[in-house]
């Protein structure tokens, strides 16, 4: 076992400690006990889990909704005389409950972003969550890609931005504050790089330095930096070292 499949193994650990004994994760609890990097990845995970679970069990369903799912079911019950297992009104309700749990858990995730004012904070967020998605597709973002995958190749000195060509062709793109920002992954030495990239234009009131400006958040590294059209921020987890060898 490596760093990384313990990480994905425990991604499914319960923060109220019921999965302790379970065989499935003794194994990655006791690699993460040695690791260090590791060790204090998993803190910072199991103590949000805890907040959203604290959060999810203050949220009640709406009045009736048990009963409303089940007399569905009771209505259609006459019309199929067997159901297979994933039919039965147990299974239904539970279904339904997920469905709510899913739906309060996306509802409370827009509002912990809106303390996020700067787009170095954006980008952080956002390759946490997506660490092991990497965007960008078609032509336009792949050219950007190959450019920025180059060992010799500075952040720098990139050829112009073709915004619009970059939304066109499929590159991922988010939502701050009402705009888009374009986000193309590119793989340099080994290392996984997550590049956002925004229209100054966009976003007048926050702070440009043309020069590059580091940021530390846990494992991540970011380094933000602008030029005459456009604001980007490059997000890695292989250290600020490896950041400053783009420049």
């Amino acid at each position: 076992m490596n760093s990384q499949q313990a990480k994905f193994i425990l991604q499914g650990y319960r923060p109220n400690g019921a999965d302790a004994g379970d065989a499935t994760f003794c194994q990655a609890l006791e690699y993460a006990r040695n690791d260090p990097a590791l060790r204090e990845w998993f803190a910072r995970e199991q103590a949000f889990d805890s907040s959203v679970a604290a959060k999810l069990n203050g949220v009640s369903a709406p009045a009736g909704l048990r009963e409303a799912i089940l007399a569905g079911v009771r209505v259609t019950a006459a019309e199929v005389p067997q159901r297979l297992w994933w039919q039965k009104p147990v299974w239904l309700a539970v279904a339904a409950s997920v469905a709510v749990i899913f739906s309060v858990t996306a509802a409370l995730w827009p509002r912990s972003s809106l303390a996020v004012e700067t787009l170095t904070e954006l980008a952080l967020l956002d390759t946490k969550h997506t660490w092991n998605h990497h965007g960008g597709h078609g032509e336009t973002a792949g050219v950007l890609q190959a450019a920025l995958s180059q060992p010799s190749s500075h952040v720098g000195e990139l050829p112009p931005v073709d915004f619009d060509g970059l939304r066109k062709t499929g590159c991922r793109t988010l939502s701050f504050k009402g705009r888009d920002v374009l986000e193309v992954c590119f793989n340099r030495n080994g290392i996984w790089y997550h590049c956002y990239i925004a229209q100054r234009a966009d976003f007048p009131a926050l702070a440009a330095a043309a020069a590059p400006v580091f940021v530390q958040q846990g494992e991540l590294s970011g380094m933000s930096w602008a030029d005459a059209a456009h604001l980007y921020v490059v997000v890695s987890g292989a250290g600020r070292a490896a950041l400053e060898k783009l420049i």
